[in-house]
């Protein structure tokens, strides 16, 4: 259950931000800033809807990423713990989070470089947590974040995916043991005991959505995998993601959550 959500604007400098289109298939274009602001503020509304009160940090033109604020923290009811990205022209990015983070958690905790570790490569399924190693996230990284989620109690496994981009992007925790996947994860060992529902083929940015409270947000124009959501018995509520797609980010790389 989410009651907050922290979000930063779209600086109009978005465009010079890092984009591999690190799905081969697919070329780079050029976000409409414009239309990305308008996007934005469409997702904010959304998890308004969803009944978050959503804190709206302002654009940081210094940091063209830095509207995908889930790779600077990950939070958990009692701690917040800054991450470590690996570019490092992402790396200043933390320190706002940081001070905003200081104002909310009475404890707060850090990886460090030499290690690696964003958000984008932590899921949380109820108490356990699966930290990915990763193009983004190093084997140090996630040792550090492990130890911190353990000392506060968690389940913790860490799982090597090669040089994907981060771990979010094929899949995520929908709640009631229930997780979206991509094919590249069917079957996976360590999500024994979870329904997997799998987007189709085509669709596999979709598989990157938000269980926020009684709602599912899922990028808009997959009907796949609309279907399946709602097949599955949830609510889901579509958000148009298009300018962000353009610049690797997906709908739970907007916001953090807590």
């Amino acid at each position: 259950m989410y009651n907050h959500a922290i979000v930063a604007q779209v600086p109009m400098s978005f465009s010079g931000g890092i984009s591999g289109s690190w799905r081969p298939s697919e070329p780079r274009i050029e976000p409409d800033y414009e239309l990305a602001r308008f996007q934005h503020k469409q997702y904010v509304n959304a998890l308004e809807m969803c009944g978050l009160d959503v804190t709206i940090l302002d654009a940081d033109e210094q940091y063209p990423d830095s509207v995908f604020v889930e790779d600077t923290a990950v939070l958990t009811q009692d701690c917040a713990i800054i991450c470590s990205p690996r570019p490092e022209s992402r790396r200043g990015e933390i320190h706002r989070i940081e001070r905003h983070l200081r104002r909310r958690y009475r404890r707060i905790e850090q990886v460090k470089h030499p290690g690696t570790l964003e958000g984008g490569d932590v899921l949380q399924l109820e108490n356990e947590f699966l930290i990915a190693v990763s193009q983004r996230t190093n084997e140090e990284g996630a040792t550090q974040l492990k130890q911190i989620l353990e000392g506060l109690g968690h389940s913790v496994s860490v799982v090597d995916i090669g040089d994907m981009f981060h771990l979010k992007c094929d899949i995520s925790y929908l709640g009631e043991q229930h997780v979206s996947v991509t094919s590249t994860f069917i079957g996976s060992t360590w999500l024994a005991g979870y329904t997997q529902l799998v987007v189709p083929r085509g669709e596999e940015y979709a598989c990157n959505m938000l269980r926020i409270n009684r709602y599912v947000l899922i990028p808009s124009g997959y009907p796949g995998t609309l279907e399946v959501i709602r097949n599955a018995g949830f609510e889901p509520i579509e958000v148009e993601m298009s300018e962000f797609r353009k610049q690797d980010g997906g709908l739970s790389c907007l916001s953090l959550r807590y």
